[in-house]
Parts: C-alpha cells; structure tokens; sequence
C-alpha cells in the first residue's frame, strides 16, 4: 500500500505543482492553493485509510468545540461517499450521519481497523434517515459503507 500511496501522492502533487505554476502569473490571488480555515492535514493513519476514498483531499475538517457533527450519507456527484470524509472533534462529541437518497443503499460500519466499533446497522436507502453515536474517548474511528467499500467510500474521525 505504501507503494501506492507514494505514487498517489507524486502524481497529485506533481499536478497541482504544475496547475499552480501556470495560474502563478494569471490570478494575483496570494492565498491560492491555501486549504481552508476548517481544513488541517490529516493525521497518518487516517492518511492512509483514506487514500482512496471518494471526496479525501488529504485534508481534516475541524469541528473541535461543537457537540454534533453532521457527516452527509450518500455525498459526491454520484450519491457515493461521505462528506465530509475526514473529521476532526473533541471526545464526548455526537456524530450524526445523515442519508441523502443519492447513490443507492448505504450504511455506516466501523472498519475493523478502527479503535472504536460502532454500526448503523443494514444498508438503507431512505433520504432522511440517521445515524447517531457519541465518541466518548480519543482515538481515530475508521468507517465505511460495507455495499460501497470497493468504490471508496470511506470516512474517518479523530477524536482528540
């Protein structure tokens, strides 16, 4: 997998360089290719779990400070993955999923390299349906949507 991930990140980065090298000259926008004020670089693991899951940027949302989170179900241009991907929030924060109709059936299950276990339950389909879990210790909560693992969807949480 590190193979992988280091030809995932050359090829990204190599992109972006020349992407940011040819607009350098054209924008006269100082804060081009800055992330956003909510967004850190994500932690290893989650790097790692994240590598090809849908919407990941390499990036972390913070949501540190807030009591609920919400993490849309069924997020992208195709109904096919969780967004935001990566999350980060104080332990004893509720995260609370919701399903958008697109994409088809999902559910929210704990990837068996998570420290914390937690499951939605069967898949649905159902716009509007939730999911809620309170994280009550730190660690990194790895998930998935088990009929859509192998398209990458994929989410994370580091509880801090």
């Amino acid at each position: 997998m590190s193979r992988r991930l280091s030809r995932r990140r050359y090829v990204a980065g190599t992109g972006a360089v020349m992407t940011l090298g040819a607009l350098a000259g054209c924008t006269g926008d100082d804060d081009a290719g800055e992330p956003d004020d909510d967004a850190e670089e994500a932690p290893a693991e989650i790097d790692e779990f994240l590598a090809d899951g849908r919407l990941y940027d390499g990036t972390i949302a913070d949501h540190t400070g807030e009591d609920q989170v919400e993490v849309a179900v069924g997020g992208g241009d195709d109904g096919l993955a969780f967004d935001p991907p990566a999350i980060r929030i104080d332990a004893g924060t509720t995260v609370r999923w919701e399903w958008t109709g697109a994409g088809g059936a999902h559910n929210v299950e704990s990837d068996e390299a998570s420290d914390i276990e937690f499951s939605s339950g069967e898949a649905v389909d159902d716009d509007g349906e939730t999911f809620e879990f309170e994280f009550a210790e730190e660690g990194n909560a790895l998930y998935v949507c088990t009929p859509h693992i192998g398209v990458g969807m994929l989410g994370a949480i580091e509880i801090v």
